[in-house]
């Protein structure tokens, strides 16, 4: 069973981050002023963790905009030896930077003069504790997703990022493709109807994802700094490789699907319809053919239910699901109305389903099919574990760079960021626990049974 209070010095972690928020609510805004950049200000970036993801999609996305930007990168942190060569020797290849500091974690890199901002792609449960040390010490970030795997640490980093005037995206990169604008001003608009059913689904037949055997089998506990590592969630947890460099397989270093790939796609069902998280969450799960050890499910469904909390008569459902051994039906996103479909796979709109005249006549109605159009977009979600180039990543890089100089906004705020934490969450304690989820708007947790 998940609770939010289940991991052994997590409280203390979370104290001193909330001490560390009050004095940036005294002091921190007027020493930010002076860190304002012109046009003509290099932006000096740091790389938080060395990861896959980071090496194959977030730097080279970010190297492609970053002459035009005027933006560089000038550090690297990393708590394993390895990576962080590794990365200090891509940087220099890829930027033609005669210097990288190799900093050994985040306290050096911190400790830097010349930074402005980071990067952070660590471990699934790092994400938050590691934004809230760069919010607090004065930088711009990009994180990735999830942003929190517990409504402690979603509700810490809010209150960091609140309280700060840093510019924080989160990796929900949708929210800066072309096509998944033009669905939200469609909806938004009225022309779709009200949103009466979500199937959104994410499935692949890929064995060794999230598994790093060769690198499992090299790996020394003296190379890393384990303890660092396990920040609040384990504390003095023998060493075991498989949940350093496996994490994703074994909560409570990952959910799993439902952080890694659900967090998108619900993303922007709070995106469209505007209600912040889940009436409430069913799911259920299992490792039904990877028998590796994992303790995360390889396949999944959940059912939501979205309206308001007052009104029971209004809202809809979205069911997910997802599979690890089967990649039959892919990746899809399709939002009903009674009147047809949205379906951001094809990026097409249709009257499929919707109501026809001779029902609607029955029924004493007016029929309400959608007129049939197509979403032009060069936007394409890349569902491959660290595909290369992807284009909604690459916009919602640029759009963190942007806001950067001209402090706006940007497309995937904290907001975003915590309500897709808070479904996550719901879900995931719905996924452990067989019961039904709900959630406490006035204490922000969520209430199991």
């Amino acid at each position: 069973m998940i609770t939010s209070n289940n991991f052994k010095g997590r409280r203390d972690f979370i104290k001193k981050a909330a001490l560390g928020t009050l004095g940036l609510a005294v002091g921190f805004s007027s020493r930010s002023y002076g860190k304002i950049l012109g046009a003509n200000d290099r932006v000096r970036v740091g790389i938080v963790g060395f990861s896959d993801r980071a090496r194959h999609t977030l730097i080279p996305e970010f190297i492609r905009h970053s002459k035009e930007m005027n933006f560089e990168l000038v550090a690297v942190s990393d708590i394993w030896n390895r990576r962080r060569d590794e990365g200090v020797a891509y940087l220099k290849e890829n930027t033609g930077a005669r210097k990288i500091v190799a900093a050994r974690n985040n306290d050096e890199l911190y400790g830097l003069k010349d930074l402005d901002a980071v990067i952070i792609s660590t471990a699934d449960f790092q994400h938050a504790l590691h934004g809230i040390e760069a919010v607090q010490a004065g930088k711009d970030a990009y994180i990735e997703k999830p942003m929190a795997e517990s409504m402690e640490d979603a509700r810490a980093i809010l209150k960091a990022v609140e309280a700060s005037d840093r510019i924080v995206q989160i990796g929900s990169q949708r929210r800066s493709g072309d096509n998944y604008m033009q669905a939200n001003e469609y909806i938004i608009s009225g022309k779709f109807g009200p949103i009466t059913m979500v199937e959104m689904t994410w499935n692949v037949n890929q064995p060794g994802r999230w598994r790093r055997p060769e690198l499992v089998s090299s790996i020394r506990k003296e190379d890393v700094d384990w303890q660092r590592y396990l920040l609040n969630r384990t504390p003095g947890a023998e060493w075991d490789p498989r949940k350093y460099l496996e994490y994703r397989l074994f909560w409570p270093y990952s959910s799993g699907i439902p952080g890694q790939w659900m967090s998108h796609q619900i993303d922007t069902v709070h995106w469209f319809s505007g209600y912040d998280h889940p009436r409430s969450v069913v799911a259920n799960g299992g490792v039904y053919v990877w028998k590796d050890g994992r303790e995360n499910a390889d396949t999944m469904t959940a059912v939501f239910d979205y309206g308001p909390k007052d009104d029971k008569t209004k809202g809809f459902q979205v069911v997910y699901s997802s599979r690890m051994h089967n990649s039959a039906g892919g990746v899809k996103e399709l939002y009903f109305s009674n009147g047809g479909m949205l379906n951001l796979d094809t990026n097409k709109i249709s009257p499929e389903g919707g109501l026809k005249e001779d029902m609607a006549k029955a029924m004493g109605m007016e029929a309400n099919l959608l007129e049939e159009r197509s979403i032009e977009t060069n936007s394409k979600a890349a569902t491959d574990a660290n595909m290369g180039y992807d284009t909604l990543t690459s916009a919602h890089m640029r759009n963190w760079m942007e806001c950067i100089r001209s402090r706006k906004t940007p497309n995937a705020d904290i907001r975003a960021g915590y309500n897709h934490s808070v479904a996550n969450i719901m879900c995931t304690t719905a996924l452990h626990t067989g019961k039904k989820i709900t959630f406490d708007d006035q204490t922000q947790e969520v209430v199991v049974g």
